[in-house]
Formats: structure tokens, C-alpha cells, sequence
């Protein structure tokens, strides 16, 4: 017999071959097959499973939807983006409360903002680097820059902060940030339901218009510096 499930949480074909292995462990199941784009499994099984054991044997990155329509919603998914945006902005504004100048505030913001998203990045270095090469054009084809990727977010964040080579930042910024947006731009034009590498693999935040908003917001206050 046949059971269809839903399992959030898969963000490559390698998270689909963890998932396939570990539920193929229990005893009453003959063959599984995961597609990771839309997050449902097969399970073809001798036996009806029970949902508390396919739970059981599951990584702890992956959790199985007992019904998708109770799957989060995109305000919801995106909520960690938006607070972080929160912090971010609320930090820069005490740092140079009450005086707010352009040319000083927008670097701190853009060296927060790196530091911060290269820390998620960090956490789960290959999990980043999984989901990153889905949709950056240079990741892609050349995969050891998905896992550089996080370390020059950091860098060009130490030297907005510290005011180091300004210039060159602005123009690296651009640079990197306009590729991954031609990535992003592809993904949404096809409507792709696949993971955002903005904040690594550890929040599961989808690809969305805030994602292309994000990168945008980033580019234009970067070329409005350089002008």
C-alpha cells in the first residue's frame, strides 16, 4: 500500500536522501521516494506506519505535516526575517540617536546587517551552502563559493563598521549582492517553492518577493553611497 506525506524542512535532493533513509529504517516500509521541492514523500509499506513513528526515526531538522493545511503561512515564515530587520534598525538608530546623517548611518546598518546574516550562514555552513547553490548563478558553478560566501559577508560587515576601504565595500556589495538578485529573480520568475540562504538552513524561510525587496533595499542605499 501507498501512504503520501508531508514533510517541511527539505531544501535539496541531499536532505531528500536523509529523509528517504531514515523512514526506510522502519520495519513495515518497502521503498520511499522524497521530493524536496514540494515536500512530499511516497511511502509504499507492507503496513499502515503510524505518523508518530515516522516522526520518531526523522532528523531533527524535519518535521512531518500531519495535514498541510495546517502547514505556516508565508507572514509566518517570514516573521524572523522581519524582526531581525527590526533589531537591525533599532540598533543602528540608538547608535546615532539624535543625530541621523546618511553617510554615517548607512554603513553602520549594511555592516550590521552582514554580521548578522553571516552568523545564521554560519551555524550550519553546508546546510547554507546546499540551499545557496539553488539559486546564485556563481554558487552554481563554482560550489566552493557558497562556503566562502558567509566569511565575505562577515568581512565586507568589519569594514562597513569600521569605515575600512569604503569604496571597494560599496563596489563588492554590488557586485555580490547583484548576482545572488539575478538568482532570485530566475527562482521567482518560475515560481520555484525552495529554500531562502539569507539566514542559513536554520530558519526554513522561504523564497519570496522579500528576498528580491531585501537585496534591492541593499544594492539601491550601496549605490546611492557610491554617487
Amino acid at each position: 500500500m501507498k501512504q503520501i506525506i508531508n514533510i517541511e524542512g527539505m531544501t535539496c535532493q541531499g536532505c531528500a536522501s536523509s529523509v528517504e533513509q531514515a523512514i526506510t529504517q522502519l520495519p513495515a516500509v518497502e521503498s520511499v521516494s522524497a521530493n524536496p521541492k514540494n515536500g512530499v514523500v511516497s511511502v509504499l509499506q507492507q503496513s499502515p506506519v503510524h505518523p508518530d513513528e515516522i516522526k520518531a526515526v526523522l532528523p531533527p531538522k524535519y518535521a512531518l505535516i500531519d495535514n498541510p493545511s495546517t502547514a505556516p503561512s508565508k507572514a509566518k515564515q517570514l516573521f524572523p526575517l522581519g524582526l531581525i530587520y527590526l533589531f537591525l534598525i533599532g540598533g543602528t538608530s540608538i547608535i546615532h540617536f539624535p543625530i541621523f546623517e546618511t553617510q554615517a548611518v548607512l554603513p553602520d546598518f549594511m555592516g550590521l546587517f552582514f554580521v548578522v546574516f553571516s552568523f545564521f550562514k554560519l551555524l550550519d555552513l553546508k546546510g547554507f551552502q546546499n540551499s545557496f547553490r539553488r539559486y546564485d548563478p556563481l554558487a552554481k558553478s563554482l560550489p566552493f563559493y557558497g562556503w566562502l560566501y558567509p566569511f565575505v559577508e562577515l568581512a565586507l560587515g568589519v569594514l562597513f563598521l569600521m569605515r575600512l576601504e569604503v569604496q571597494l565595500t560599496l563596489c563588492l556589495t554590488l557586485g555580490i549582492l547583484g548576482m545572488t538578485t539575478i538568482g532570485v529573480i530566475k527562482v521567482l520568475s518560475s515560481k520555484k517553492q525552495i529554500q531562502c540562504a539569507c539566514l542559513g538552513s536554520v530558519l526554513n524561510l522561504p523564497m519570496t518577493e522579500a528576498t528580491l525587496i531585501e537585496n534591492a533595499l541593499m544594492i539601491g542605499m550601496a549605490g546611492g553611497m557610491l554617487l
